[in-house]
């Protein structure tokens, strides 16, 4: 008697990158999964937090509660920042595109959107000044004529080393983008 729930026969990925048909289409969502760059900084950032909290602990017990407290708060700072390095990337729902940065968060409705497409350009290497040459899907947008947004690089924390991954990502950016976007 098969059990393929128990196996590893079925694909998970397939299943898990397409959208349940009963899933609301305004909430925002991010269509790809955040990268082991971004996920693996996040957690150091998390781990530091936690031994600056322990030490923020200890510092409280020995009495010094002055400096307990800058302990309890640049450990808030870590979290805040390491939660916030887990949200940063681009979001789509049925209201519009979202660029989601580590201080700014920019919002496209989808009636300035003129298209997204993928092109051959240099882009930074996870974030640094340093560019290499990859790709880049790339936002035109109506208000803003002759600017052109860098929404995801091949080379980011979330897509360098998994070019399959900026593909599929890059593709359903590009669908929401044709199925929602009004027609000239």
């Amino acid at each position: 008697m098969p059990l393929p729930f128990l196996t590893a026969d079925r694909a998970f990925d397939e299943v898990a990158e397409t959208a349940l048909p009963f899933d609301d289409r305004d909430q925002w969502r991010r269509p790809y999964r955040p990268g082991p760059y971004r996920v693996g900084t996040a957690a150091l950032l998390l781990l530091l937090a936690s031994y600056v909290l322990f030490a923020g602990v200890i510092i409280a017990v020995a009495g010094g509660l002055t400096a307990a407290g800058v302990c309890g708060v640049l450990a808030v700072l870590v979290i805040a920042a390491a939660m916030r390095l887990l949200r940063m990337g681009t979001w789509v729902s049925g209201r519009g595109l979202r660029q989601v940065g580590f201080l700014t968060t920019r919002t496209a409705p989808w009636d300035v959107v003129v298209s997204a497409r993928t092109v051959q350009q240099p882009v930074r290497w996870l974030g640094l000044p340093r560019t290499v040459q990859g790709q880049a899907l790339i936002l035109v947008r109506r208000d803003r004529q002759g600017e052109q947004t860098a929404l995801l690089t091949s080379h980011n924390g979330d897509f360098l080393g998994r070019a399959t991954a900026f593909d599929r990502a890059t593709d359903t950016i590009e669908v929401w983008v044709d199925e929602y976007r009004p027609r000239s």
